[in-house]
């Protein structure tokens, strides 16, 4: 049939030459995904069994992404996000109904804490706290909380902004022996340093946003499960939320994923170096890093973890004020001020936990550093000129 010049913008008559291969992998974006034929017609969520059916479940760019990060993480399946925070809501959202009962450490990701403590409590879910402070007490305070409707407990490992390790494999067994499933926040250690479902974990989220990522451009996050059953509740969910990730975020994502050996080797040496040169500073009171013994928790790192990597806590001597640990941090030159991290430039943030539950009362003095791909002596002069500025 012939077409005006105007049908052929749509359906086009000519195309280039097929065959081409590249070792970049493909965008693939698209809402609709076009049947055969009408009795190809069918609406599923599971791409992995009937194919690509709309754009909301994956496109081959989504499930690319997906089916490395789950290699890495060893397990079942992987559901890709539109950023960490969403992975975390979505695992939530999946498994708990009103009536249930939830255990998180009181040293979690913020956001994590305000979610359960702010939407899951107004569906009817009841949210309760661990301490972390001592992880040697983390399993007994789990055991000792857990209920007869505890549907979950998660674990940060280590702790986010105190840098706890927790003893998964036990908090495990203690929450399977009531029933419970155990989740993680795994993306300190980008998914590779902590095999998580070998130490017992079902589920394990990831911000891919960080190290995945690796260049600060993108928001992602990943749910990886351990069975079937945990992919299909988790799938149908997310086929309802509708939390669609971009595939071209997945793209940067796929081309992050190629660098991420070397610059995880990178930032763990330069942290590793600039941690042992603030613990021998008198400024300094405390380096929170999970390879130095005065981390809590410590003990746990080196028996489960395979490496550590470029983010780590300093806490400044109790005469330091809080007017003098924001001034150490505006006279920082290559360290940018901000949230998130893991990407290739070093950053800084400072945290105000006076008064705060569960966590050691170090005021205002706790320093948060994430360690880039800058020259580590570059990176050291810096932190020697903003620590003299204190006088």
């Amino acid at each position: 049939m012939a077409k005006n010049w105007k049908t052929k913008l749509i359906h086009p008559e000519v195309h280039a030459p097929e065959g081409f291969r590249s070792l970049a992998d493909p965008v693939y974006r698209g809402s609709t995904v076009v049947f055969p034929d009408a009795a190809s017609i069918r609406e599923s969520w599971n791409p992995y069994k009937d194919g690509y059916t709309y754009g909301v479940y994956g496109t081959p760019t989504t499930l690319e992404l997906a089916v490395r990060v789950c290699d890495l993480e060893r397990g079942f399946r992987t559901h890709i996000t539109p950023g960490g925070q969403a992975a975390i809501s979505l695992a939530n959202l999946s498994f708990l109904k009103a009536g249930d009962h939830i255990l998180l450490p009181e040293n979690i990701y913020g956001p994590n804490r305000k979610f359960c403590a702010q939407v899951m409590r107004r569906f009817g879910v009841e949210v309760e706290f661990y301490p972390a402070v001592d992880p040697k007490q983390g399993a007994a305070a789990v055991a000792a909380l857990l209920r007869e409707n505890t549907r979950l407990v998660w674990c940060e490992s280590p702790g986010s902004i105190t840098m706890e390790i927790q003893d998964v494999p036990a908090i495990a067994e203690a929450a399977h022996r009531a029933g419970a499933l155990v989740f993680i926040d795994n993306t300190w250690s980008a998914g590779v340093f902590f095999d998580a479902f070998a130490h017992g974990v079902d589920v394990s989220v990831q911000a891919l946003t960080k190290y995945v990522g690796g260049h600060s451009d993108i928001l992602l996050g990943a749910i990886t499960v351990l069975d079937e059953e945990a992919y299909a509740r988790v799938a149908s969910t997310h086929q309802i939320v509708g939390a669609v990730a971009s595939p071209d975020d997945c793209s940067l994502a796929l081309r992050g994923m190629k660098t991420l050996a070397v610059r995880l080797k990178s930032v763990e040496e330069s942290a590793l170096t600039l941690a042992r040169w603030l613990a021998e500073r008198t400024e300094i009171e405390l380096v929170l890093h999970p390879a130095f013994s005065s981390c809590p928790g410590h003990e746990f790192w080196k028996r489960d973890f395979t490496g550590s990597a470029g983010l780590f806590s300093i806490v400044f001597r109790k005469q330091f004020t809080r007017s003098q640990v924001h001034a150490f941090i505006d006279k920082l030159e290559l360290f940018a001020i901000g949230y998130s991290w893991a990407g290739v430039t070093s950053i800084v943030m400072t945290y105000d936990l006076e008064g705060t539950s569960g966590r050691p009362d170090y005021g205002s003095r706790l320093v948060r550093l994430n360690i880039g791909l800058e020259d580590v002596e570059d990176l050291r002069r810096d932190l020697e000129q903003a620590l003299a500025g204190l006088g």
